[in-house]
């Protein structure tokens, strides 16, 4: 068994003292830097851009996993690459040709992820499932942090997992949304592999501590 990842989400950070907040990722037992870029169109709401994620992968010292919550994803695929993203997700709900999208992310050397909003069903993915790395599921609406978690989640994690399984495919799941220690054995119980949390981490009173406590969960 592959051990489940936490990836805390640094749109949850202290802006003021971004480069701290990164440094105790890197201290901390969280294995990815979840990354969210939003354009206010895809979603109502702005978060960073280039100039902000190119200083954050000059700090960070682990694996740098992007979601990108903007439309016509395809115009930035070859910018992220060179800004050092690992992993890059598009949302499905956002593009037209979703297999060569994939196909352009990897031609740049990254993991290629495919987002689902909660109101999307999984099986829009069965004919494309073996050529995506990483699927992550929404728990909450995206484009605001904070929110609670969506109980029909567990519900679509086991559809996704019966989905990979049934494909033959190696693609990992990935819960984006009101992730704490009350659900996280739950969420990979259900067949999840990779745990965002952002507000759960960031706001906490011992961040390192609360990133150690999660994995445990995970990995219990």
């Amino acid at each position: 068994m592959s051990s489940k990842l936490i990836a805390p989400s640094i749109l949850a950070a202290d802006f003021a003292n971004l480069q701290r907040d990164i440094e105790m990722v890197n201290n901390s037992d969280a294995d990815w830097f979840h990354i969210d870029v939003m354009d206010g169109v895809f979603v109502p709401n702005i978060s960073f851009g280039m100039p902000v994620l190119k200083a954050i992968s000059k700090h960070a010292k682990k694996t740098i996993d992007v979601h990108l919550m903007i439309v016509d994803p395809d115009r930035y695929i070859k910018t992220f690459a060179e800004l050092g993203s690992d992993i890059l997700t598009v949302h499905y709900e956002a593009c037209t040709h979703l297999h060569r999208t994939l196909q352009a992310i990897k031609s740049q050397k990254m993991k290629a992820g495919v987002a689902l909003n909660p109101h999307t069903n999984v099986s829009v993915l069965e004919d494309i499932i073996n050529d995506i790395d990483l699927v992550c599921l929404m728990s909450v609406n995206p484009g605001f942090g904070g929110q609670s978690f969506i109980e029909n989640t567990y519900n679509k994690v086991k559809q996704l997992k019966d989905l990979i399984i049934s494909k033959g495919a190696s693609t990992k799941i990935e819960i984006d949304g009101g992730v704490t220690n009350k659900n996280a054995k739950q969420l990979v119980d259900a067949g999840a592999d990779v745990l965002v949390a952002g507000s759960y981490v960031f706001k906490s009173d011992n961040q390192i501590e609360t990133i150690k406590d999660l994995r445990g969960i995970a990995n219990s």
